[in-house]
């Protein structure tokens, strides 16, 4: 798990990417406890990043549609 890049610099589509390599390493098998656990926790991290990024989106066109909404409203 050396040398990877910290989660919190991802974009959404390269933290989804690596969680399913994740997620394929895990269903694999053939790892130790120890890094089915590293492995677990990185992709814990991954899917907290991915959701983050998925949060934040979801603000802005929230932000951007009630702006739309005020718009339309004050020039009836």
């Amino acid at each position: 798990m050396a040398d990877l890049p910290d989660v919190d610099t991802l974009s959404y589509e390269q933290a989804r990417d690596e969680l399913a390599g994740v997620v394929r390493g895990l269903e694999a098998g053939g790892l130790t406890l120890e890094q089915s656990l590293a492995l677990w926790e990185r992709g814990q991290q991954l899917a907290d990043r991915a959701q983050h990024l998925l949060d934040d989106a979801q603000q802005r066109l929230d932000a951007a549609q009630r702006s739309q909404e005020a718009n339309s409203s004050s020039s009836e």
